[in-house]
């Protein structure tokens, strides 16, 4: 074929099981071992009609082959050369190197630095240097995901396709969103993207037609065959349904396709089928229009340049001694507590900036975003003029970030603009050049137009562009305000580009800060301001903001205004005699009743862990423990904390990094208690014993890992038997430690006969111990067929299911 389609290939699993892979065996290994019958698989795929063919080499990584044997470079080398042997009697055909996970969790969500993950992935790259493509698949970390596309596109000239896995609410494993993804991978410059695994076409439908919405790239899709029955070990979609499913969404710019799990050369050819029909046919659905605007993004945020947007402008030092102090000392703590308190004020967007004489700032710009993107969702703002911070800074970034900012000298934009273009991001442009700021408003227009002209001439569009007119002090150039706004106004009419200001630097020197604030914002907003750098804590400002949005028609309905001022008390009522005085709401019952109970440090510690704030967390456990009782602390204070994050889990308002960082913090309190019961003699305080392993012949653990954490700071202890762990050795934990709760994972569904025999072996043994079992194939009703006592859908059911078994 050589239409503009590229069919990729199959499942490659499900093929050598059939091919008689033992159960636990490294599919790797064969590539070695068993050549021939590996050559065999992608001829089978490339005679149903695939072009490219995907290398054996999945979880080809050195954390993953640690045992084998074998090099990377070895099993990588020796898959190559078996894909482009098979190829040799196909002419066009083509090989793609097949990256998939590491296997790790990275920081913040478990111990695998990213540059680590960086190397393995390059290793990697390197060692499938003559594959034609390179496909990074399967993935659910935004951030493992940049490692690997970094380190394919530092060290490759390879077109690289990425794909991730979605589940059905439309997020990643991790709770990265399409939106997030797109920014996130077609900013750092992948050829293609897309999705695989984890759902079949029907399921994934909807999420294609969003993402086609979202990039200007290519579209990879590769399907599982529908979804698994673990009764059958197949899957529900046949090769011809597979056929037509994908084929009704090939108009949606699809570029390259092909299955995933369950399917086979059968489905292959039926897609070699629809692919044909499709560019024989001249007729074309009417499409959904591409969104024209841009955006920015965390690992789980998005937020688009399409209405005002707030900037938080508390995270820098300039003018404050408390914050220098912070930088100086290391408190990321009061770091920490500027940023919730601006996102729970109503920030957007925060902007970080940590230049102070005596610190650091690239070392200080690294650690502080890791710790802000651990306990904060919104995107951030890079704030630094010097090209070595910026690049430290936006490696280290989770997402997509806006790069705080270029400007019209020489030096300046041949420094920055490139660093912006290698990490895909977006780019505040002062307009300001070798001569200083231009007093009126038509010479800072001209420098922003040189701004633009530059930075798209290196291929950075003018919606990735935000222009700073810049602000200046209205006590000291009175005259200076107007000509901000008409610059402002200018650029926006004739540059197309967004606009940025510091709006609090116009008062400054003068008295009423607030109102002289909050009267330039709506001058700039009229004017067309769409990212206001502020101070969100102020009323006045935040009050002009969504004002504006009601008056403008950006709030539909005045939901958010009417929402903000629900409880909304005149001042004039408030202060009329014999009036009642209105108590602020609770936003967090839980909070107000430990505070009532316990006091406010108590009430203090509850919210560290619910923002995850860990040596917060820390110090006020150490505090109140000389003061308490642990255990009161415990159940009254952490496990409440506890559980509010994970109603927030479970109602999607939270995702799994906020889950584990908050159960961090109970980890840190934990082991302070325990210190201290042991300094009193006290017995060790213990819920309960449970045993977890993953099954025999299944080597992913991450969610067993994960399940693990929740039930220690819960308070039970695990007994973690790690992974592919023999049925013996299950029954044995049990009748030793006489837990009553034993927790089995499998993640694929040709193991699942492993769990259905442990569960048989438990029962035989004459143990009376309970059984949950957990896992990507499994389901509630699969798990009553194989005799589980259990069924847990995710960590947090796990713990409440523990908390039944203990009566706690």
């Amino acid at each position: 074929m050589s239409g503009t389609i590229r069919i990729l290939d199959g499942g490659m699993g499900t093929m050598l099981q059939a091919l008689g892979l033992p159960l636990g065996g490294v599919p790797e290994v064969w590539n070695i071992t068993e050549p021939d019958k590996i050559t065999g698989v992608h001829k089978a795929y490339l005679a149903a009609g695939s072009e490219i063919v995907y290398t054996n080499t999945f979880g080809a990584n050195r954390y993953k082959m640690a045992s084998t044997g074998y090099s990377v470079s070895e099993l990588i080398g020796a898959a190559v050369a078996n894909a482009k042997k098979a190829c040799q009697g196909f002419p066009g055909s083509k090989v793609a190197l097949d990256i998939g996970p590491i296997g790790k969790m990275l920081a913040p969500l478990g111990d695998l630095a990213f540059e680590e993950a960086y190397d393995m992935f390059k290793e990697q790259v390197l060692a499938g240097s003559e594959a034609d493509y390179i496909v990074i698949e399967t993935m659910s970390d935004l951030y493992e995901t940049k490692a690997a596309l970094l380190a394919a596109k530092e060290n490759s000239d390879k077109p690289v396709l990425v794909t991730m896995s979605f589940e059905a609410n439309a997020r990643t494993f991790t709770g990265t969103g399409i939106d997030c993804m797109a920014l996130t991978l077609s900013g750092l410059g992948a050829d293609a993207i897309g999705f695989n695994c984890s759902l079949g076409p029907k399921e994934l439908a909807p999420m294609v037609k969003r993402l086609y919405e979202l990039t200007e790239l290519p579209l990879v899709l590769k399907p599982n065959a529908g979804l698994p029955d673990p009764v059958t070990n197949t899957y529900d979609i046949g090769p011809e349904e597979f056929g037509d499913l994908v084929g009704e969404l090939l108009p949606y710019g699809i570029a390259y396709v092909g299955g995933c799990c369950g399917t086979n050369p059968d489905y292959i050819a039926q897609l070699k089928k629809q692919v044909e029909a499709f560019e024989a046919s001249e007729e074309r659905p009417e499409l959904p229009a591409k969104v024209a605007f841009s955006g920015i993004c965390s690992s789980t945020d998005a937020v688009w340049f399409t209405e005002p947007r707030v900037i938080g402008e508390r995270i820098n030092p300039t003018g404050k001694k408390r914050f220098q102090e912070a930088l100086r000392n290391g408190d990321m703590d009061y770091i920490l507590s500027q940023a919730l308190s601006q996102v729970s004020a109503g920030a957007d967007i925060l902007d970080v900036n940590v230049g102070c004489p005596g610190v650091d700032e690239k070392t200080m710009m690294v650690n502080v975003i890791r710790e802000l993107q651990a306990v904060v969702s919104v995107p951030l703002q890079i704030d630094s003029n010097d090209p070595v911070v910026i690049e430290a800074a936006l490696r280290a970034y989770n997402g997509r970030a806006l790069v705080n900012s270029v400007n019209g000298e020489e030096k300046s934009l041949s420094a920055i603009l490139p660093i912006v273009k290698r990490y895909g991001a977006a780019v505040v442009g002062l307009t300001l050049d070798e001569g200083g700021i231009p007093p009126m408003a038509e010479d800072r227009f001209k420098i922003a137009e040189k701004i633009v002209t530059r930075a798209e001439a290196i291929g950075i569009p003018r919606k990735d562009l935000q222009i700073d007119c810049l602000t200046l002090t209205a006590g000291a150039q009175q005259e200076a305000a107007a000509e901000t706004v008409k610059a402002l106004a200018k650029v926006r009419r004739e540059l197309g580009t967004g606009a940025v200001l510091g709006v609090s630097n116009i008062s400054f020197g003068l008295p009423n800060r607030e109102l002289v604030n909050s009267t330039f914002l709506a001058m700039a907003l009229q004017s067309g301001l769409t990212l206001p750098i502020m101070n969100p804590n102020s009323e006045a400002m935040m009050g002009t903001i969504r004002a504006y949005r009601l008056l403008a028609n950006l709030d539909q309905h005045a939901v958010a205004f009417s929402e903000a001022y629900r409880d909304f008390v005149p001042a004039a009522a408030a202060k009329k005699p014999g009036a009642e005085t209105v108590a602020a709401p609770v936003k967090d019952e839980a909070e107000g009743k430990i505070r009532e109970e316990l006091g406010d440090k108590a009430a203090e510690l509850y919210a560290a862990v619910v923002s995850g704030l860990s040596e917060r967390g820390a110090n006020l456990t150490e505090e109140l423990i000389a003061e308490k009782d642990p255990m009161q602390l415990v159940n009254g204070v952490l496990i409440p904390a506890l559980d509010t994050v994970g109603a927030g889990y479970e109602k999607g308002r939270i995702f799994l990094p906020q889950l584990i960082l908050s159960a961090s913090v109970v980890q840190g309190a934990f082991a302070r208690i325990k210190e201290r019961l042991n300094k009193d003699g006290a017995e060790k305080v213990s819920k309960g014993t449970i045993v977890l392993a993953t099954v025999k012949g299944d080597i992913h653990d991450i969610g067993k890992n994960i399940v693990k954490v929740l039930l220690e700071n819960y308070g039970f202890t695990v007994i973690d038997l790690g992974k592919d762990v023999p049925v013996e050795a299950v029954v044995k934990a049990a009748k030793e430690s006489g837990a009553p709760l034993v927790g089995l994972s499998a993640l694929m569904t040709t193991t699942l006969g492993s769990m259905e025999e442990t569960i048989r072996a438990l029962k035989e043994a004459g143990l009376s111990c309970k059984t949950v079992v957990g896992g990507a194939v499994l389901t509630p009703e699969y798990a009553a067929r194989i005799g589980a006592d259990y069924y847990g859908a995710d960590a947090k059911a796990t713990v409440d299911i523990a908390k039944e078994v203990f009566h706690c």
